[in-house]
């Protein structure tokens, strides 16, 4: 049987939980069909190690930026650093950058700072966003309303809300990501998300190594998962596996310049 051709839009595979056995991680991966693999940073020293990873592996790219967990750092040399990683070509988005309420790490008037200035970022050097939001839907969304429509788009990570917060992020020029939660037992309203929003808008991501599919729920996640999520958002949606694989990895593929 010959794997779907799947690309996880969202991983950490420069983080610590990897250092032991990247090369397997990788391998696992491309034996189940990812084709390829943007690794994430959240802060300056990560985003320099997803940049220096993105080098090494031929499949992998990456993503530079500051987490609204890291926004107090986000000052202007941290910021000025982004800006110069964001220049390689093997960088294809800024962020991981947005709002998280729910666990209030930094103080939210610093988060809404360094996700404006990491949006302005991404409109200078002409690149996607990667948007985390978590229990801030209301405000991250009017800010990016506020602040003009994204020229180069961007993609609402690791989706939690309804369908009509998905339509709107649609509205705004954001991909719609579905993770590992969407596997679940009590997965909210993401099974009528995958199932009504637009093939053209949807894409799919395992966070690893965070947020692993139900098989795999209290362990590592890795790349290698993506075929779970994929195959259940599928299902959802009553389309074959290798067809909406090969739509949603063009998706990504279009958004970064692949």
């Amino acid at each position: 049987m010959i794997a779907p051709d799947l690309f996880d839009t969202h991983a950490h595979l420069h983080f610590p939980e990897f250092a032991g056995d990247l090369d397997a991680v990788l391998a696992r991966a491309r034996a189940a069909g990812v084709r390829r693999m943007v690794t994430i940073g959240t802060d300056v020293a990560t985003s320099r190690a997803a940049a220096a990873l993105a080098q090494r592996e031929p499949d992998v790219w990456a993503a530079v930026g500051i987490h609204p967990h890291e926004a107090a750092d986000a000052d202007e040399p941290a910021l000025a650093e982004i800006e110069r990683l964001a220049a390689a070509p093997r960088v294809v988005a800024i962020g991981e950058t947005g709002l998280d309420f729910f666990r209030d790490r930094a103080p939210r008037e610093a988060q809404t700072r360094a996700f404006r200035a990491q949006v302005a970022l991404a409109r200078r050097v002409g690149k996607p966003v990667l948007v985390h939001c978590r229990d801030a839907h209301a405000e991250t969304l009017a800010l990016l309303a506020a602040d003009g429509a994204l020229e180069r788009g961007g993609i609402m990570h690791c989706f939690s809300g309804d369908l009509a917060l998905a339509r709107r992020c649609i509205e705004l020029g954001l991909l719609v990501s579905l993770a590992g939660p969407v596997t679940y037992p009590k997965p909210g309203a993401l099974p009528e998300v995958a199932r009504m929003i637009p093939a053209d808008r949807l894409v799919v991501e395992t966070d690893c190594p965070f947020l692993p599919p139900q098989p795999h729920r209290g362990k590592r996640n890795e790349p290698a998962y993506l075929a779970i999520t994929a195959a259940r958002v599928a299902e959802l949606r009553g389309e074959p596996l290798a067809e909406l694989a090969a739509r949603m990895s063009e998706n990504a593929r279009a958004l970064f310049r692949l």
